[in-house]
């Protein structure tokens, strides 16, 4: 069967339950910041083993949010937070790479390692390693001034996976790069995502993004953030350009788009447009 050919169901905006056991739960979770700025408000979200989830909506939806309550860098005000196992290491890519600019690619890979007490010479094979999963290998002595921004950011990400992360928590990674750089850093984190079996959180403003990483998008409208539809994306991965030229491709995009316009219409915000 061609990718072309796959069936879609995206036509209805629900998620059809995989076999994939549940990873962490958000029960009725809220969050109100200090200024009395509502981020959440009865946030229910499975969160399954090994898929690639994104969260789909514009700014001030909270989508960041809950990258940062998955993370501990922030609590909810009201509902809970249950992990069905022991909470796993967590590896968390920025919008901004922010590497230090005084140190090599090899150097800024390895500082979560060193912080966690691994020599420099014990961390070698591993740092090495990940770097040729990114596509950075014999770069390991080049520093952030001497690469482009999607170099910059395969470091970010090298950083992140360094530490064999089970969850990888991705705000909005390739949101500042051109759309070639984009597409193929796309292409290579579904590899990645592919050959590590880790599981992904993505946050996006990209509906074409979204449609091509994801196993499955959730939606969200603001004002308060909140879920308002789950998409179910059943084409197999890893995926290429045969499926970014596919009629299914196109049919989840446009269920997709329609789902965040929607979700626009519920919040009241004005309407944006899909990246």
């Amino acid at each position: 069967m061609t990718l072309a050919s796959v069936p879609v169901r995206a036509t209805q905006v629900e998620f059809v339950a995989r076999e994939s056991s549940s990873l962490v739960r958000f029960d009725a979770v809220c969050k109100t910041f200090a200024n009395g700025v509502v981020a959440l408000t009865g946030v229910n979200l499975d969160v399954r083993r090994g898929e690639f989830l994104s969260l789909l909506g514009p700014s001030g939806c909270g989508k960041s949010t809950i990258l940062r309550l998955l993370s501990s860098l922030t609590s909810p005000t009201k509902g809970a937070i249950n992990w069905r196992e022991n909470k796993s290491e967590l590896g968390f890519v920025f919008q901004d790479p922010t590497l230090m600019p005084w140190a090599t690619v090899f150097d800024n890979v390895w500082f979560p390692l060193r912080l966690n007490g691994v020599s420099r010479k014990a961390a070698r094979d591993r740092i090495e390693d990940v770097l040729v999963k990114v596509g950075l290998a014999g770069f390991d002595k080049a520093y952030p001034r001497e690469l482009s921004g999607g170099m910059k950011m395969r470091v970010s990400i090298a950083r992140a996976l360094v530490t064999r992360p089970a969850i990888l928590l991705m705000d909005e990674p390739f949101a500042a790069l051109d759309e070639i750089t984009r597409s193929k850093l796309n292409d290579d984190l579904v590899c990645l995502k592919c050959e590590l079996g880790a599981t992904v959180i993505f946050v996006t403003h990209s509906v074409y993004e979204s449609v091509y990483l994801s196993d499955r998008i959730v939606v969200m409208a603001p004002r308060p953030g909140r879920v308002v539809a789950e998409i179910a994306v059943t084409a197999p991965l890893p995926r290429n350009e045969d499926f970014r030229l596919s009629a299914a491709y196109a049919e989840w995009c446009r269920t997709t788009s329609l789902a965040l316009h929607n979700a626009m219409d519920i919040s009241g915000a004005p309407g944006i447009a899909p990246r």
